[in-house]
């Protein structure tokens, strides 16, 4: 039984920061409530309250809310209007298909002088002869009733036929209330049949395990808890058939009577679920001889790397990359490594011996891998190459030695025959002076090989091209 608590009515005062005493308005609808209760004594402020769509039997706790202008509680169990008299701001109500049979009792609306729309849509009551002229010769301060505008000459007509009216409707209420007394009878009597009948299953389970058949199990277990499983699976099917090709009143008890089931089935799947997932076996993850496996149950793409340069292991395990790292729980052990992924492992069984102490872990900015550096437990000491350098003069080798030894700064020489640039200072070459005058430029030396040409003649007389 769904009933409503300050946790719920907090959760659904989400716009309202949470705070419920300064609430104004609410939505409860569609949580299974089977009782109104708690709402005037939390809220009194209310305004606005949606609770439709629920299996609330009855109209009740909600007389305290003063300010209370519009309740809708469509699509209910409720049977009769009451308890409302102490809502004064009321100005709309909503009891759309419910089942109201008791027309008369929307006399103690009377007292909600501000009340002007009513919705009836959907009640039994509406089936009635003359219901709508009831209503409306009832209520003078109405103004809508079923969405339709209720009109003066309306009203004047309904009002002269008051006392027939309401004599018919007596009359056809209490031909309801007895029918509804037999639905209830019935109700009750299949109620019970189902009982028994589920208690004649439960019997009949219970004999199914003799001391036969659980021989039988223990010689063919899976092929046993198979059959079983497809003879359960079988049974429910055709009880679900049943039930719902079974013609069955529209009623308040159908109605309950449809959610229990509904919540039965649904409680049933869930507990075998949760004995499967009971039944699953863990992972093995070191043997009983004491074996290490690799096991890789997130299915994680990885790479391991042995980095001999800096004597460490690392691994790069491809965790997912908006995972959060809390979820992730790293284990280094001398022979082996173990990652939890949401509480799902991966072990892998490393080449050598490391140090778990000096193991690092971090998550990479980029990717979100998760990489690992578990430096080696042997450590291996490894000879520096040494730089052969040619240098002609053997006191540059003096003197280095000497610097190194002193502690002064090592400059670096370079040997001038290995120049990769041209020298700036030989770009212009040496002129020559001959003889008196002006001063000219010697030809070029052209060191390459010069094309001969047969009609070529060299005329002294022409200066030569820059």
């Amino acid at each position: 039984m769904v009933r409503i608590t300050e946790d719920l009515v907090r959760r659904r005062a989400e716009h309202n920061n949470c705070e419920i005493f300064s609430l104004e308005e609410i939505s409860l609808h569609q949580q299974e409530i089977e009782k109104l209760e708690y709402l005037d004594k939390w809220c009194r402020d209310l305004k606005i309250l949606y609770l439709q769509n629920n299996l609330i039997p009855k109209i009740e706790n909600v007389g305290k809310l003063k300010k209370l202008e519009y309740l809708n509680v469509a699509l209910n169990n409720i049977e009769r209007i009451e308890n409302l008299e102490g809502c004064e701001e009321l100005k709309k109500l909503d009891l759309t298909a419910n089942f109201i049979g008791e027309l008369s009792s929307i006399e103690a609306l009377k007292y909600n002088i501000h009340l002007k729309e009513l919705f009836l849509v959907g009640n039994p009551c509406t089936e009635f002869e003359g219901y709508r002229q009831f209503v409306v010769a009832t209520l003078h301060q109405l103004k809508c009733l079923d969405s339709k505008e209720i009109e003066r000459s309306e009203r004047i007509q309904a009002l002269q036929n008051y006392p027939e009216v309401k004599q018919k409707i007596r009359e056809q209420e209490q031909a309801y209330l007895l029918r509804r007394a037999r639905e209830k009878e019935e109700a009750q009597r299949r109620m019970q049949e189902r009982k028994d009948k589920k208690q004649k299953q439960m019997e009949s389970k219970l004999g199914f395990d003799s001391p036969d058949s659980l021989q039988n199990k223990e010689n063919h277990q899976a092929e046993g808890d198979r059959e079983q499983e497809m003879w359960r699976t079988v049974e429910d099917d055709e009880e679900d058939r049943r039930f719902w090709e079974e013609p069955t009143p529209y009623t308040p008890e159908s109605r309950l009577e449809t959610h229990r089931y509904i919540e039965e089935k649904r409680r049933a799947k869930d507990n075998i679920r949760e004995s499967k997932k009971r039944e699953k076996p863990f992972r093995t993850l070191v043997t009983a001889e004491g074996k290490v496996l690799n096991v890789n149950v997130p299915k994680l793409h990885f790479s391991l790397k042995d980095d001999e340069e800096n004597n460490q292991i690392i691994l790069d395990l491809a965790v997912y990359r908006h995972l959060d790292t809390s979820l992730l729980d790293v284990d280094v052990q001398p022979t082996y490594i173990r990652v939890l992924v949401k509480g799902k492992p991966f072990q892998l069984v490393l080449p050598e011996e490391v140090k778990p102490d000096s193991s690092s872990a971090k998550r990479s900015q980029t990717t979100g891998h998760l990489v690992v550096s578990m430096p080696k437990a042997k450590e291996i000491i490894l000879a520096k190459q040494k730089v052969s350098t040619s240098v002609k003069d053997s006191d540059c080798n003096t003197l280095q030695k000497n610097a190194r030894r002193s502690g002064q700064v090592e400059k670096l020489e370079v040997d001038p025959s290995k120049y990769s640039f041209p020298d700036v200072t030989k770009i212009i070459q040496a002129k020559e002076r001959i003889g008196q005058g002006p001063i000219r430029l010697q030809p070029e030396k052209i060191t390459e090989t010069k094309k001969s040409y047969v009609d070529f003649e060299n005329k002294e007389d022409v200066p030569p091209l820059i």
